[in-house]
């Protein structure tokens, strides 16, 4: 398909009374962030064990101002370095674009906040799939306050099973003998199987797939040109690009580029690049995905106080809350991330309130934890980078 060049917004801080006699082009880049080197704060990422490779690129304004790539494609030293272009799963962060093109549906009226579920999905109600589906909302999907169990709780996929696929219905399926912890709206608590089941909504109102709703509505109109949701098993990356590896059950290292599609579809399929991801973060952050009432909605789910002995949960990473603070440059200048990771790699991206400053970061991994374990490093890459010292 080919894809349309989206029209590049300028972003450009306005000069002060000092420099409003410089040229223009003087004047916007004398009022540009400067971040640090990209290729030194990977370097440092890369010598942690548990890092096989590392790439990212940071953009300020839709203009790329530093890249670089640290380790090696494959384990022990093996493959070259990973191009600093090439294509990575972004896990997780395929949840805040799922969320866009449902939000988008109910800004053209063909979907509401306060839907129910059964009624979006009359089937999950008729064969009791999902327990009190005509209590649970779309605004619940989207904000991961449902209480709808997450699959992956179960094990349903085998992380070293490549040839069995599970369709989204059937996870969400396996998930009705799993106990349910909280009244639907009581909390915060992420599952997977929330954004498999708006996956399904989307597909029921646009009458398209999912990858198609995306091409159209996300891919095309931002130029994301090497971006992606594989549709046919085993969805692998395409072009050179790092390997991750898990342990299995004997402890042993196995490379799990593969991957089962099974743990995709709309709540962590798309394979995207660092360019792709950042042209992405920058137009949520400037409300041309979304206006900004219905971007908030996406931002995460409003204050609810827990019930007496319940947990409050935190969001950890893409869906609602899915842009979360993080603690980079002493808030100044205010700096959020969307996190994905899965069995053998972890992806982040960092971004400026405003989404002139995007810092889009992979690493592949050779670590049992990829969902807290390296997280600490990589905020310490991302402060490189972002908040550079004079």
């Amino acid at each position: 398909m080919n894809r349309a060049t989206a029209a590049g917004l300028a972003g450009l801080a306005c000069a002060t009374l000092t420099l409003s006699t410089l040229p223009a082009a003087a004047a916007s880049a004398m009022s540009r962030p400067r971040p640090g080197d990209v290729q030194q704060a990977l370097e440092e990422l890369a010598k942690t064990p548990e890092v096989v490779g590392a790439i990212g690129e940071v953009y300020v304004d839709g203009e790329r101002v530093g890249k670089g790539s640290a380790g090696t494609r494959l384990l022990n030293g093996k493959g070259g370095r990973i191009p600093t272009g090439a294509r990575f799963r972004v896990g997780s962060q395929t949840k805040q674009m799922t969320g866009v093109v449902v939000l988008q549906l109910v800004k053209e009226g063909k979907l509401k906040l306060d839907d129910k579920l059964s009624d979006l999905l009359p089937e999950v109600a008729e064969k009791d799939l999902v327990e009190r589906a005509s209590e649970i909302t779309l605004q619940q999907l989207l904000q991961h306050t449902s209480g709808i169990p997450n699959f992956l709780q179960d094990k349903v996929v085998d992380t070293f099973d490549f040839t069995t696929y599970y369709p989204p219905i059937e996870l969400v399926k396996k998930t009705r003998t799993l106990p349910r912890t909280q009244e639907p709206g009581a909390r915060y608590s992420y599952s997977n199987t929330n954004y498999m089941l708006l996956g399904l909504i989307i597909e029921r109102y646009t009458k398209h797939t999912l990858a198609a709703e995306f091409e159209r509505r996300v891919f095309d109109p931002l130029g994301m040109n090497d971006s992606y949701l594989p549709t046919t098993f085993p969805g692998g990356i395409k072009g050179p690009h790092g390997h991750g590896y898990f342990p299995d059950s004997t402890g042993q290292l196995r490379d799990v580029d593969r991957h089962n599609m099974s743990y995709g579809y709309a709540a962590g399929g798309v394979i995207s690049t660092a360019h792709d991801i950042s042209a992405f973060q920058r137009a949520f952050a400037q409300n041309r995905l979304l206006p900004e009432d219905l971007k908030k909605v996406l931002m995460g789910p409003p204050a609810i106080t827990p019930q007496p002995g319940q947990p409050s949960g935190q969001p950890p990473e893409g869906g609602g809350g899915q842009q979360q603070p993080a603690l980079l440059c002493g808030g100044q200048p205010a700096i959020m991330s969307v996190k994905g990771s899965g069995p053998g790699f972890n992806a982040v991206t960092f971004v400026s309130r405003d989404g002139r400053t995007r810092f889009a970061l992979s690493a592949t991994l050779a670590v049992p934890n990829t969902d807290q374990a390296l997280d600490p490093l990589l905020v310490k890459a991302a402060e490189a980078v972002l908040c550079p010292k004079d």
